[in-house]
């Protein structure tokens, strides 16, 4: 799929894409929107989260459309970084809120679950529990599938940042994960 959006991004020749900002902000959105999509529904919970995500990432593009670089690599670098960023201020709402909500009772057990759909939820519960940049890490590498060096450039860090986040977010969700399956069984 990413390269669908390099051929679209290609097709559009550089020139024209900056005749105005209305075509720029159409040229960034053909050439990016499905690849920022698939990262976001893999750092969200939901599609509608996701498409949330994708649609604040576009919105403060407009909003600073000369901040984003030229070049299809540096624009989609910048989008990744403003769309780990949406999802990071995200979960920092969703950690007050958890925060909030352990202050009330919990809720009545509905049991009778189906194993597949706790299992799925222990994982999700995992994820939520680590921080953001761990949590975006862990998921491009082992759901998208990018490589170090591309995480790095994305989101502007060091490979050895990248490396030593992605191994603490792993034993994070390995120890998280092992309390998750006495509470399934």
């Amino acid at each position: 799929m990413k390269v669908m959006g390099a051929q679209r991004a290609a097709a559009v020749p550089l020139h024209a894409a900056l005749d105005s900002p209305d075509d720029r902000l159409a040229a960034l959105f053909d050439a990016h929107e499905e690849r920022l999509y698939r990262l976001a529904r893999r750092l969200a919970s939901s599609a509608d989260e996701a498409q949330d995500f994708v649609q604040e990432t576009f919105l403060r593009a407009a909003a600073s459309l000369n901040a984003v670089p030229i070049g299809a690599s540096r624009e989609e670098a910048w989008l990744v970084r403003v769309l780990v960023n949406i999802g990071r201020d995200h979960w920092r709402k969703l950690a007050v809120r958890r925060r909030a909500a352990a202050t009330m009772p919990p809720p009545p057990h509905a049991g009778g679950a189906d194993e597949a759909l706790a299992v799925k939820r222990a994982v999700w519960s995992a994820l939520d529990a680590l921080g953001p940049r761990r949590r975006a890490i862990v998921v491009m590498h082992e759901l998208e599938g990018l490589d170090l060096p591309a995480m790095a450039s994305l989101l502007g860090v060091t490979v050895v940042t990248v490396r030593w986040h992605l191994s603490m977010g792993r034993r994070q969700l390995r120890r998280l994960l092992a309390a998750h399956v006495g509470d399934i069984r």
